[in-house]
């Protein structure tokens, strides 16, 4: 018998194990405005994970198999040379009535807030555990899925980045049509 294979999408199953959890997250605590400041270990958690997950993405989209340590304003002066328009690039949680842009403060040269939250938890977490919130970890996944797209950005303009996500989607405005064999949204990351 034998198994044949592929060479996988090793950042989106990884951001797919993510969401899963944020999902999971879903049936705790309503994804609600009033909501946004509530925090926990959970939370803190999955926030962890999508920011460490990013900044590793984040430098994949630079500097494929490097290992250089960057910080968050090299990220940004790199990846908005080569991809200009994901700063305001936006994600929906249709379940949840959402719309996010996680990398909206790079347009002004700012560190995003969820960012800068992932970075106090990480380093601070005694005396920062608050900002381990709602808000901060819906921003930290769409940002994550955001660079993930990017990086396997001919995949998704295909329509072949597979599964799909259970709660993330791309903004309608984004999508250029559906993948006839896949039924996966193809996407404009121009």
């Amino acid at each position: 018998m034998t198994i044949l294979t592929t060479k996988t999408a090793s950042h989106w199953n990884y951001f797919l194990a993510i969401e899963r959890d944020l999902d999971v997250l879903s049936r705790y605590v309503e994804f609600h405005r009033d909501n946004f400041k509530c925090y926990s270990l959970e939370i803190a958690r999955i926030l962890l994970a999508a920011g460490a997950e990013a900044d590793v993405v984040c430098k994949q989209l630079y500097q494929p198999g490097g290992s250089k340590s960057d910080g968050i304003d090299a990220h940004r002066q790199h990846i908005t040379k080569l991809f200009p328009s994901l700063p305001t690039f936006g994600v929906q949680i249709p379940q949840f009535g959402m719309k996010l842009r996680p990398w909206e403060n790079w347009k002004s040269a700012k560190v995003p807030d969820w960012w800068a939250a992932y970075n106090k938890i990480k380093h601070q977490r005694d005396t920062h555990f608050h900002q381990a919130n709602l808000h901060n970890a819906l921003n930290a996944i769409a940002g994550l899925f955001v660079v993930v797209l990017y990086l396997y950005r001919t995949k998704a303009e295909e329509g072949e980045l597979l599964p799909n996500p259970h709660l993330l989607r791309v903004a309608d405005v984004y999508v250029t049509a559906t993948n006839g064999e896949t039924g996966a949204p193809c996407v404009n990351l121009q």
